[in-house]
Formats: C-alpha cells, sequence, structure tokens
C-alpha cells in the first residue's frame, strides 16, 4: 500500500472513530429551558407576510432608527460564549447592547436585515465603525487585538435584546414544527443566497414574544448570521469565510438542477486541507442536507419576494456595515443576479 493511500485510510479511521455513537449522541442533548418552556398553548412562528418591502428601511433594520444605540457607553461585562470576541455594555438610555469584535461584526450586520425584509424574525443589529468605551478594563481574555487604544475599538456589531422577547430554548433544523413547509424551504434558499453555511441547531433561538394584545408567540430564528457573504464552507482560514467580497464572487450558487427539486452549493463540506477537528468535518458534512433536494416552487416563492427589494434597499444593507462603495456594488450585484436565477427556476 502506498504512503498516500496508508495516510488517506488512517485518516478516515480517524474521522469515524471521532463520531459519537447515537445513545452517545442522545445522551449529550440537553432538557428544554425550564423557564418559558414551550407548550402548546403558544403560537410558533417562522415567518410572517411582509407588508411592503419595497419601502422597508433596510439602513436601520428590524430596530430601526429610533432604538439604534446612543453613546457615551459603558462596559458591563465580557461575554466568554461562542468563538468571536464579545462583551456587554450599557448606553447613555440606559440599554445594554452585546458587541460582537472581529470578522462577524459587517457581514451578520448586514445578513440581519436581508432576513428580516423578507419575513423572518432576526436580531437588532447595528454596525459602529468606531466605538469609545467607559471603564473598559485594559486587558480582555479575547479581543486583545481590536483594541485600538484604551477604551476604543473599531468595527463592533451591537446587538440589543428586545425587553419583550427570552430566549427559551434552540431549534434543530431537523425537528421543528415547520419541516416541509413552504417557508421553511425558503429560509433554506435563503441561506443559501447569503452563503451562511454555519447552520448548527446552536445558532438558532426560539424567542417567547409578547404581543400588543397580551398573547404570546414562539418566534423561531436564526441567531447567529455572521458567516455569510463570504466562502460556502468553512476554510482554514475562517476570514475569507465571512464577509470576503472576493470569496463571494467566486462562490458557486445553484449545485444541482432536478425537474422538480433544487440542490445549493451551501452549506458545504470544510475545505479537506482545513481539516484539523475530525468531529467538525463530521458534523458539516451533515448539515449539507439543509441546502438540498428543495423544492424549486419554494425555491422560485423565496426568489419572488426577495425580488420585491430594490438594489438601493440592498445597497443600504451594506452600507450599515461599514463596507466600501466597491464592496456594496460587488455585494449587490451577485445577489440581484441570486435572485435572478431563483425566479427562472
Amino acid at each position: 500500500m502506498s504512503k498516500h493511500k496508508h495516510a488517506l485510510t488512517l485518516f478516515v479511521i480517524v474521522l469515524f472513530a471521532s463520531v459519537p455513537s447515537p445513545v452517545a449522541a442522545k445522551k449529550k442533548d440537553k432538557p428544554r429551558a425550564a423557564e418559558g418552556e414551550i407548550t402548546g398553548e403558544i403560537q410558533p412562528v417562522l415567518w410572517r407576510a411582509p407588508q411592503n418591502i419595497s419601502a422597508k428601511d433596510l439602513f436601520y433594520g428590524p430596530g430601526g432608527k429610533e432604538h439604534q444605540p446612543q453613546g457615551p457607553f459603558t462596559f458591563i461585562k465580557e461575554d466568554l460564549e461562542g468563538s468571536n470576541p464579545k462583551f456587554v455594555v450599557e448606553d447613555a438610555n440606559g440599554v445594554k447592547w452585546k458587541a460582537k469584535l472581529g470578522d462577524e461584526a459587517r457581514p451578520e450586520t448586514a445578513a440581519s436585515r436581508l432576513v428580516w425584509a423578507v419575513g423572518y424574525g432576526t436580531d437588532w443589529d447595528y454596525f459602529l465603525p468606531t466605538m469609545q468605551v467607559k471603564e473598559m478594563p485594559t486587558e480582555l481574555h479575547r479581543g486583545k487585538e481590536f483594541i485600538i487604544t484604551p477604551g476604543r475599538v473599531d468595527n463592533v456589531r451591537l446587538k440589543r435584546d428586545p425587553e419583550d422577547e427570552k430566549k427559551v430554548e434552540i431549534w434543530k433544523w431537523r425537528d421543528n414544527p415547520f419541516r416541509s413547509t413552504r417557508e421553511f424551504n425558503g429560509l433554506r434558499v435563503l441561506m443559501a443566497v447569503i452563503n451562511n453555511w454555519d447552520l448548527k441547531d446552536q445558532n438558532n433561538a426560539v424567542l417567547q414574544d409578547k404581543q400588543p394584545d397580551g398573547g404570546k408567540e414562539l418566534v423561531y430564528v436564526i441567531s447567529d448570521l455572521g458567516s455569510t457573504f463570504g466562502k460556502n464552507g468553512l476554510s482554514r482560514d475562517r476570514r475569507i469565510s465571512k464577509g470576503d467580497l472576493q470569496f463571494f464572487v467566486q462562490s458557486k450558487f445553484i449545485k444541482k438542477l432536478r425537474p422538480e427539486t433544487v440542490d445549493f452549493e451551501t452549506p458545504r463540506r470544510v475545505d479537506v486541507v482545513g481539516v484539523v477537528n475530525p468531529r467538525e468535518f463530521i458534523s458539516r458534512l451533515r448539515l449539507r442536507w439543509i441546502g438540498r433536494h428543495i423544492p424549486r416552487e419554494d425555491a422560485r416563492w423565496m426568489g419572488s419576494v426577495l425580488a420585491q427589494l430594490s438594489p438601493d434597499q440592498i445597497h443600504d444593507a451594506f452600507r450599515a456595515a461599514g463596507y466600501s462603495t466597491v464592496e456594496i456594488d460587488g455585494f449587490t450585484t451577485v445577489l440581484e443576479a441570486r435572485i435572478a436565477e431563483l425566479n427562472k427556476l
């Protein structure tokens, strides 16, 4: 056996040895949160028919101009969850915001506006090119490289959690109340449109939302949209997988067409050269179904909804995220081409 074949065989053995058995995987499932536990009496919501899409303000997004963060900001605490550096601040109005630093700040801001515009729930995100923070420690556990001067950070995404919502649990792509619906398939298509490859269940949230009439809804949202507008999948260099125009332009959109269904390239497997974690490699292989075997009529429906957005609105989504004029034009051109492809299915 040649050295190459031996190495390949060894790699495959390591891959499968690293995958937990179904029994073990089942034991790791966390129980449903006791706080705000889901019952049959509360209506689950994935999508709401958007009213007058062409009039939506994609610069300020779902929070609107009136809810944008107001400086000065005061440091509250560091947040060590997730893979990106984050901390909590309070603004001049006493509103608390979660600041995210790094390469997800821009793409997440833009993606949240597009997802919201076509009827899906999302976070209230705002992007600040620079932010001064009072009482900020001189040393953080993560994100030291983003601190320009003491108390100043650049390229920040601020997320506000509305007071009338609370997270009760995560939702799973394979197990949710909306499987096989047009709206669920439309969301799968939308993730392919924006190249959102990081579709782990942990990035989904169920929010309990209080309505003006006193009723409650369970809103199913994707709470992390940072891995968008780059490559179709995780690369060894994570930066080119998020908010990178060059790789977004080069990425393939539709993988395969059949008479009744369509496969999209996103999410794709991890680049083989970037495999350092066999378990992650396998887990991302298992996500590929989200972009595959989607009814063409459902993909075409999502295209018709997206087509109601004007080029100026799409521009505004990327302008709100602090991209340059060249980048804004480039991202908009790709998105318009993809929307046109959907409408031709």
